[in-house]
């Protein structure tokens, strides 16, 4: 199954695959997929979280085989069915799911975020739902499912201290994403690195709307000379953000920081291709405040 992506930069729009698990759909990002192949036997690993099934070997790369159903509170899977091969945050991770149904090109648009009632903030393992044909696909925060099973592989916000002591600046960064824990570590951990002039945001259209709102009061350089953004976002993802930026004389000097689980060599290329001036892993917060650093003396960000 050819899994690449085959969109346009800057569309705000992604393909998400449909898999079934206890008789639900769910989805995932296509750009996360690296292959898709028929169940394996694993070998179990002792005194593993219960929810990894274990490790094999194919083609002399190892890889983790995530049971999907035990992490959704579902039961344990059969010994049948697929694997989803995925990568990101530079892990090769696969998920057993039962069977897949199909790729949907959506708009980020179009994706419905899920509200407290569904589950607390930071609890939840769903990023966002698509109604298609009458039928509800729920998005999977991969991320956070593999974070909760190994803690290592998230946010390491244990970089900032090996900084060593640092000067307060007053560099006004916009930063948009949409995980609510995340966002909350990303801040604290810049505030922590000494830039105290931040604004936060939940995804890339209210972080535009900001941009807009400065340039309209002309206090754009007040308020954003550098911006940090995931990708994966509902209503307007980065790499739209990125395209709006930079193709905009009045904000194309910004600095973008493109900061993702997504970024690899393919989405690299896509990043460069609409002006990114950096994208670096989720998990390397102690980079993104180098970036940040290095952009500040080579830009005169605070000036």
């Amino acid at each position: 199954m050819d899994t690449k992506i085959l969109l346009e930069n800057g569309t705000n729009e992604l393909e998400i695959l449909e898999f079934t698990l206890a008789g639900n759909s769910y989805g995932i990002n296509v750009a996360k997929i690296r292959e898709i192949i028929t169940y394996q036997e694993v070998t179990p690993v002792p005194n593993s979280h219960p929810s990894i099934e274990g490790i094999f070997m194919p083609r002399d790369t190892m890889i983790t085989a995530i049971d999907l159903k035990n992490c959704l509170g579902r039961g344990e899977s059969e010994p049948k069915g697929l694997f989803i091969i995925t990568n990101f945050n530079k892990l090769d991770i696969a998920f057993h799911v039962e069977s897949v149904l199909g790729i949907h090109r959506v708009s980020w648009k179009d994706i419905i975020k899920p509200d407290a009632t569904i589950s607390a903030t930071d609890d939840s393992v769903a990023t966002g739902i698509i109604k298609r044909e009458g039928k509800l696909i729920i998005i999977l925060d991969f991320e956070k499912i593999v974070a909760d099973i190994n803690p290592e592989t998230g946010l390491r916000v244990s970089e900032i201290g090996e900084l060593g002591p640092r000067k307060r600046s007053t560099v006004p960064i916009l930063i948009a994403e949409d995980s609510a824990l995340l966002n909350k570590l990303i801040v604290d951990s810049l505030k922590n690195a000494g830039y105290e002039n931040l604004i936060h945001t939940e995804n890339g259209q209210k972080a535009y709307d900001v941009i807009c709102q400065c340039k309209e009061d002309g206090t754009l350089k007040d308020h954003v000379r550098c911006i940090i953004t995931d990708i994966e976002m509902p209503e307007m993802d980065g790499h739209r953000l990125t395209k709006l930026v930079k193709s905009d004389e009045a904000t194309a000097d910004i600095p973008v920081i493109i900061f993702s689980s997504l970024v690899n060599e393919e989405m690299k290329k896509k990043g460069e291709a609409l002006g990114a001036d950096a994208q670096l892993s989720k998990p390397e917060i102690g980079n993104l405040v180098r970036i940040i650093d290095q952009l500040v003396l080579d830009k005169h960000l605070d000036n």
